[in-house]
């Protein structure tokens, strides 16, 4: 892994790093605005796959961040890529919202309910019994089973909320198989955020607030990984895991030139 010094290219995850419930955490504005003017190649990154780059674009403006769309890379867009690069101009049932129809579609892909090369499990805040239920017998009947995250549940102002790893475990009690999951903590994710941007795993942080997603991901993947202690993981929790960051930062504030 590359040294702070080295690094040319940066990743970093969004929820817990650079907003935090839509509001802009300390530094990350400055950061950003620091890399546009240096010229440096980046891509925020997040596991949600229910919005399209530019539903986020514009929900990070609002939050006082300007983060162009193209410098948004979801679980989404990163399942499309994988899929398209499997079987170019495939097919797909989705269980899902417009960030992931939308990517499949830009890949070339048709979503079916007839005979599907594979059905994808995306984030959705309108979960179905009848289209879980379709999944199940597509799956049955020969389809790949992916899901965008494993990601149990998701946040709320009320709560936590069932997500794609709780509906895909479902279907895999029913089926009998599991899923091929494409983001965090697969470094995959990565990897294609990479490719798009021309970057190289000597030369690229990763900056995350999650140990078991953001930095296991980045080490596997061979990044120069920071850990921020602005969002889930803290002094404690980074205990508890036998791998390591290469740094360890209160936030991304520490990370902009004074």
């Amino acid at each position: 892994m590359a040294s702070r010094a080295e690094v040319e290219c940066w990743l970093t995850d969004m929820d817990g790093v650079l907003v935090h419930e839509n509001h802009p955490l300390p530094g990350a504005s400055e950061l950003i605005q620091q890399w546009t003017d240096d010229g440096t190649e980046f891509l925020v990154l997040t596991n949600n796959s229910i919005f399209t780059p530019r539903d986020l674009a514009a929900r990070l403006r609002a939050s006082g961040l300007d983060v162009p769309e193209d410098r948004i890379w979801t679980s989404a867009l990163a399942t499309a890529d994988f899929c398209a690069s499997q079987i170019p101009g495939g097919s797909a049932f989705v269980i899902g919202e417009a960030g992931m129809t939308t990517a499949l579609h830009e890949a070339g892909f048709v979503m079916t309910e007839t005979d599907p090369d594979y059905v994808v499990v995306g984030e959705t805040r309108n979960y179905s019994f009848e289209a879980i239920t379709k999944a199940i017998r597509l799956i049955d009947t020969g389809a790949r089973f992916i899901a965008t995250n494993p990601d149990p549940t998701g946040p709320s102002v009320d709560g936590p909320l069932p997500a794609t790893g709780a509906i895909s475990a479902l279907i895999t009690k029913a089926t009998g198989k599991d899923p091929y999951v494409v983001g965090k903590p697969n470094p995959m994710m990565f990897r294609s955020a990479m490719n798009k941007i021309g970057a190289h795993s000597e030369n690229t942080g990763m900056i995350g607030d999650r140990m078991d997603t953001d930095i296991v991901a980045g080490i596997e993947a061979g990044l120069h990984t920071v850990l921020v202690l602005t969002g889930i993981s803290d002094q404690r929790e980074i205990e508890r895991y036998p791998f390591r960051p290469a740094e360890v930062l209160d936030g991304v504030h520490q990370l902009v030139r004074p």
